[in-house]
């Protein structure tokens, strides 16, 4: 599947990867199209097998904040929205942890990683109120280390650990670490601890300044101290930014980063993305930039590109969601930039002119569409497409293109004179779908 990688109408934010037998699951929060406020009072879960990672399945609502006409709330203190949990498995039980906004946190159980969980406790035992937020447990990670002792990880603007007894949800005195991660460069903690182990090393993932940075630090121990080590991904980079958080997973042997991408013009309306990661001999992680790939090596330039793939939106443009079937560009003005990373055209010499097709929305403008290979900054465009007033699908001739590319349209204002200067930030169309012939 490329990026975004559930389905089109499913927003899932904040994921934590995990690798529970031959499936890989996905815990996180539960975003709408165009809302106005983060997260949702239910947490669903989709998972994959870890030899098809095409096929996700949704399992449902397993915890909710809130009555729903088919079941009832799983909290009896709070009805406030559930944001970004994780899940961890101990002794053939899975442990879910949450923060509940406005309302601390807590942790549930289930004999299945799918859920549904049912409410063990709230996590607050032990912790003073003064620990971040009047005693809320922000972002939650947890981790079980191999010798079977447990570690719990949170924050905002300031980060914090602790070890957790047998029970799962009370701590053990005098083992609260503070500034686990600092707030100052270079490390920069902002939120979304997520725990990992990677042979005797110790990786905490965590949203960095700005908060678009997944970042990472390492340490022989699970209580640090850590040295910072860099960014693994940006999704604000030549993208609408906004916050990030997520997680690594070794699935089938690949290193895979799960995170989040923004939509429909909001901070409060996430996709979830992933992208292949190496994690090298020392112990590095080299950063990766946003791409439409997901779990695939390229895309095919032959076959209908959804609009929403885009990995670089420059100039103002923003995916938004028309209705469950429909994803388009929108707000698309003089000068943005749309792009998409990589389109494999294939080895063989063909010396076919090749033919864009571009499904649009009019807005009354006519436009033209620049195509780039590879790069706007260092390379003249390959085909202009000229794009109308109404709906409809307009098309470009190309010369012939082999290989592996990253693509990219600019867009131009067709209109002359005083008219274009005046209306210069005008939306001039939006993109649906394209497609590429021979």
């Amino acid at each position: 599947m490329p990026n975004p990688y559930l389905p089109d109408w499913e927003y899932i934010p904040d994921g934590e990867p995990r690798v529970f037998g031959d499936r890989v699951y996905i815990y996180g929060s539960h975003d709408k199209a165009a809302s106005d406020a983060f997260c949702d009072n239910c947490m669903k879960v989709w998972s994959a097998p870890v030899d098809n990672l095409n096929y996700w399945v949704c399992h449902g609502e397993v915890f909710r904040t809130t009555d729903t006409p088919y079941h009832p709330s799983d909290t009896d203190w709070t009805d406030g929205p559930i944001y970004a949990p994780d899940v961890v498995e101990k002794n053939g039980k899975y442990y879910l942890y949450s923060y509940i906004f406005g309302g601390k946190g807590c942790v549930a159980v289930s004999s299945k990683p799918e859920g549904p969980f049912k409410l063990l406790s709230q996590y607050e035992y032990g912790i003073p109120e003064e620990c971040c937020c009047n005693g809320w447990f922000i972002d939650p990670g947890v981790f079980v280390d191999d010798n079977g002792r447990i570690y719990l990880y949170w924050g905002f603007e300031k980060s914090y650990a602790i070890e957790l007894d047998s029970s799962m949800y009370k701590t053990i005195d005098s083992s609260l670490v503070e500034d686990i991660i600092p707030t100052d460069k270079p490390f920069g903690f902002f939120e979304a601890c997520s725990m990992r182990k990677i042979g005797n090393t110790y990786y905490l993932i965590y949203s960095g300044t700005p908060g678009s940075q997944l970042c990472y630090a390492t340490s022989d121990k699970p209580l640090g101290p850590f040295t910072y080590r860099g960014v693994i991904i940006n999704s604000g980079k030549d993208y609408p930014e906004g916050n990030n958080h997520g997680s690594i997973a070794n699935i089938n042997g690949q290193w895979y980063v799960f995170y989040h991408k923004m939509t429909n013009g909001t901070i409060m309306s996430r996709k979830g993305c992933v992208e292949r990661i190496s994690i090298l001999e020392d112990g590095s992680i080299p950063e990766v930039e946003m791409t439409s790939l997901g779990f695939q090596e390229s895309l095919n330039p032959y076959e209908i590109t959804k609009a929403e793939l885009a990995c670089v939106l420059k100039g103002g443009a923003f995916v938004t969601e028309r209705d469950i079937f429909t994803r388009t560009v929108t707000n698309i003005t003089e000068n943005s930039i749309i792009g998409y990373k990589y389109f494999d055209f294939g080895k063989d010499e063909n010396t076919t002119p090749l033919h864009l097709h571009l499904r649009t929305r009019g807005n009354g403008s006519n436009s033209l569409v620049k195509i780039y290979l590879d790069s706007v900054e260092d390379n003249s465009p390959i085909g202009v497409c000229k794009v109308g007033t109404g709906d409809g699908v307009w098309s470009a001739e190309l010369p012939p293109v082999t290989g592996r590319h990253a693509l990219f349209f600019t867009v131009e204002d067709a209109a002359g004179g005083w008219f274009r200067d005046k209306f210069k930030d005008r939306h001039l169309f939006e993109l649906e779908e394209f497609v590429f012939t021979r």
